[in-house]
């Protein structure tokens, strides 16, 4: 399967929430997509369905592919602590959500885009690979080149969020990626043990 690259609107619409930020066309139309979307009866839906739609929400959120996934998943479940959390803190320590989070781009698709084109650097060394993982102590940066570039600009200028597992240099335009988030410290809604449920069978 190809990365998705269509409306995000009939995605969030599909989840019935906003899964990719403010979304206007969404609040116009916060019901399933399709002709019969907003009258239609739903019948009940199975545990495995509810499993399954949490995990593809999880992955239209971050962007990942289902292989990715299936291995940071593997990774989580190898790793001591609670798998669920982990994930998440897999999916949280990508550069490319990095770079969304410190407010450098928009969207996460926007971030992807920046760090394909050599945009950002990490500890001083351009980094192409959206899906490269980022330690404790990792400072991801702008590129000395690229930091007069007008969507940079725009995204910061736009960006209120502050996280406490990140900092941010607005003179340098640099950030450090302090540690990896606790779940409380992830607003995203997922609900991640469904997904550890999904996996487990």
């Amino acid at each position: 399967m190809a990365r998705y690259t269509g409306p995000k609107t009939k995605i969030a619409r599909k989840f019935g929430e906003a899964i990719f930020g403010d979304d206007k066309n969404f609040e116009k139309r916060n019901y399933p997509p399709g002709q019969h979307g907003v009258g239609k009866r739903r019948g009940k839906k199975s545990e495995y369905a509810i499993q399954l739609m949490e995990k593809q929400k999880a992955k239209y959120t971050y962007g990942i592919l289902e292989r990715q996934f299936r291995n940071l998943f593997k990774k989580a479940s190898a790793s001591q602590g609670v798998t669920g959390e982990i994930l998440l803190q897999l999916c949280e320590s990508r550069l490319d959500n990095v770079v969304y989070r410190l407010g450098v781009a928009n969207s996460r698709r926007a971030a992807r885009q920046l760090v394909s084109h050599r945009h950002i650097t990490v500890n001083g060394d351009i980094v192409n690979i959206p899906s490269f993982r980022l330690k404790a102590g990792d400072v991801v940066a702008v590129r000395e080149k690229s930091k007069s570039l007008e969507a940079i600009e725009n995204a910061l200028a736009a960006n209120s969020n502050v996280y406490e597992w990140l900092t941010w240099n607005a003179d340098q335009k640099s950030g450090t990626f302090v540690k990896a988030p606790e779940r409380l410290q992830i607003p995203e809604n997922i609900k991640e043990q469904l997904i550890v449920e999904l996996y487990s069978k």
